[in-house]
């Protein structure tokens, strides 16, 4: 079979033409480590004759020195562009490669299969239709093939090519493809797919890659590139609901008010009506604006710049839909979360969720499960650690514009972004939002803050105190308190152990208790400054994370971070109560400072170093920074 075509020079354009309207099949590749996913790619393309001259004679100088017998061509080579991945013969990145034959046009992502990099095999899957999911005959099922599986499914790829390779190294023998397609067909029941069509192959050799195997003449089904060229893809996002996520507001001149973005699903016309998602305000569309000039229609992936014909409230992170099948727009929702950082997900903890277009900080409210990716069974799990599945409870800052993921995979989609490194560390298919959201709201209060601080002759403020076990944090504050009480002050303490008796009982001492714990004394904070109250907090609360959390909890500079800054060995000297010396003999888990750390303040408020000074030294100094901040009132 052979997909190189001469073409007359005065049909060019008509070729052209054809060209433009064939359709198009994204796809990937997915399986365990050496699995031989690169090179099934290298191969298709090597076959079927499309690979330029200059990159098959790189292949030939690279390749050949590596290659098993020291004459053949590392077909891998053509996928696996890092210099890493040379060198170590295995995929790090996602690799993407555009080809075309006579009947199709396909975009293949080459994902890698270790499972350090299961997060670039998302990227992979998330804009795929079809997994190419390889499996070694030698090996048969393995945890990746497993994994990889779940999460094609989980990311709504409906189509799978079960690529049985290295089917040469078991001498072509028919049982063993057999009871690989058996076992999986067990595995993959419970996953939703529309179709898994099995295809024994041998990428090295070419074997059923783009035409029927002589090695093979058991086998009746289509070749790999017969199959991709023929397979009926799902509907097109054009019979979807109208998305349009704005990305930026066009305001070239006084005259001029345009929403740029891209159409996400469905299309949009001159003279349609749309709605801005969040706020409800209703308009049409005046001009469909291009830098090639104006349409009359948008469609799905099309960028453009809509024109409305009335004012509306719509900026980065609002979206236009149509009136008649309008998103959810809430900030409660349950996700599907496949988790991709070292450090675990904690539920309490917060981070920064990005849709399309939208930035917004948000908390894990719950993690209902984890996902057995084995077994598919429902786990009850405290955390997330790197590359596993679960089911979580989200609730933002402010409500997001969204679809479920299953309907609409532009619009249900989501990443994690952590606050601190803007590392992406998760990304999230939403199922859909909590009705919870529905039934609480917030009521204004004719006594407010104001009215309360001002009966107290005070500003309110939350002084967060915060340092290792034994560091003095609670003798300072409660010296603070004393003095502010003589005052005439309005105050109340929280301490770390007196909470732990009551509202916090039931939490350990892991990281996940740890956050939790955080997360509701920095809600009860919250409520005594509303009271009117300066709130005095004392806690190790070790993780910048949590502090940041409760900060923002605030308002504008109600917040003050106090580090009780003491070494280590003077804590431990100190011990009051005992338990450095259990620490250190292992007799106490999680000790912070010991076996668990301590992530000091960068940029406190105030950083009181204890070392020469007695404790009602530094309160003094905190009394008199809280005067100075009165003044600046």
């Amino acid at each position: 079979m052979s997909y190189v075509q001469s073409i007359p020079p005065h049909d060019i354009e008509t070729h052209l033409a054809e060209h433009d309207n064939k359709s198009i099949l994204r796809f990937m590749t997915c399986g365990s480590v050496d699995d031989g996913k690169s090179t099934l790619i290298g191969r298709l393309l090597y076959d079927a004759k499309l690979i330029f001259e200059d990159q098959l004679a790189n292949l030939g100088r690279v390749g050949a020195p590596g290659a098993a017998n020291g004459k053949e061509i590392d077909l891998a080579l053509l996928l696996d562009g890092l210099e890493a991945e040379r060198e170590q013969g295995i995929t790090i990145d996602v690799a993407y490669r555009y080809f075309a034959t006579s009947k199709r046009k396909f975009i293949v992502a080459d994902t890698p299969g270790h499972e350090e990099y299961t997060r670039n095999m998302v990227t992979g899957a998330s804009t795929a239709d079809l997994a190419i999911i390889l499996i070694d005959s030698r090996q048969g099922i393995l945890q990746q093939t497993r994994r990889h599986s779940y999460i094609a499914s989980l990311l709504g790829i409906r189509h799978v090519v079960l690529a049985v390779n290295k089917i040469d190294l078991v001498d072509f023998r028919e049982q063993v493809f057999d009871e690989i397609v058996a076992d999986y067909a067990v595995f993959a029941k419970e996953l939703g797919f529309a179709s898994v069509q099995p295809i024994p192959i041998s990428a090295r050799y070419g074997d059923n890659v783009i035409s029927a195997s002589a090695n093979t003449p058991w086998y009746k089904g289509p070749a790999l590139l017969e199959y991709l060229e023929t397979v009926e893809l799902d509907p097109t996002d054009g019979e979807k609901p109208f998305r349009f996520p704005v990305q930026l507001v066009m305001r070239p001149n006084a005259d001029f008010r345009g929403y740029a973005g891209q159409v996400a699903s469905g299309s949009v016309s001159v003279g349609d009506p749309v709605v801005v998602a969040k706020s409800g305000q209703r308009s049409s569309v005046k001009a469909i604006v291009t830098y090639d000039g104006n349409l009359e229609t948008a469609a799905e992936g099309e960028a453009v710049t809509i024109v409305l014909a009335d004012e509306v409230d719509a900026s980065r992170g609002n979206m236009l839909v149509t009136p008649a099948a309008r998103p959810f727009v809430a900030d409660q929702f349950q996700a599907h979360v496949i988790w991709f950082d070292a450090s675990p997900m904690l539920p309490g903890r917060s981070y920064i969720l990005r849709t399309e277009t939208d930035s917004v900080s948000a908390t894990v409210t719950a993690l209902k499960h984890q996902v057995n990716i084995n077994s598919f069974l429902r786990e009850a799990a405290k955390s997330l650690q790197m590359n596993e599945v679960g089911v979580c409870n989200f609730s933002t800052q402010t409500p997001i514009a969204f679809d479920a993921y299953k309907d609409n995979r532009a619009t249900g989609n989501f990443i994690i972004v952590d606050r601190v490194t803007n590392a992406t560390v998760g990304a999230g298919m939403i199922d859909f939002p909590l009705r919870r959201a529905d039934n609480v709201h917030w009521h204004a209060l004719e006594v407010n803050k104001g009215a309360r601080s001002a009966m107290k002759h005070q500003r309110p403020a939350v002084l967060w105190f915060t340092g290792l076990s034994g560091s003095g944090k609670s003798t300072i504050a409660n010296a603070l308190d004393r003095i502010l009480h003589a005052r005439g002050k309005h105050t109340y303490l929280l301490d770390g152990d007196n909470v732990r008796h009551g509202l916090n009982r039931d939490l350990g001492f892991t990281e996940e208790d740890r956050v939790e714990n955080i997360r509701r004394v920095a809600e009860v904070a919250k409520l005594m400054a509303d009271a009117g109250l300066i709130v005095l907090v004392s806690f190790i609360s070790p993780f910048r994370d949590e502090r940041r959390m409760a900060r923002e909890l605030m308002e504008e500079g109600e917040f003050i971070e106090i580090f009780v800054d003491t070494p280590l060995d003077e804590c431990a000297r100190r011990d009051p109560k005992g338990l450095y010396e259990k620490a250190l003999a292992g007799k106490i888990a999680n000790f912070t400072g010991v076996s668990s750390p301590y992530e000091a303040p960068e940029k406190p408020e105030l950083h009181l170093e204890t070392v020469g000074y007695e404790p009602i030294e530094l309160a003094l100094r905190i009394e008199q920074f809280l005067d100075g901040r009165m003044d600046e009132k």
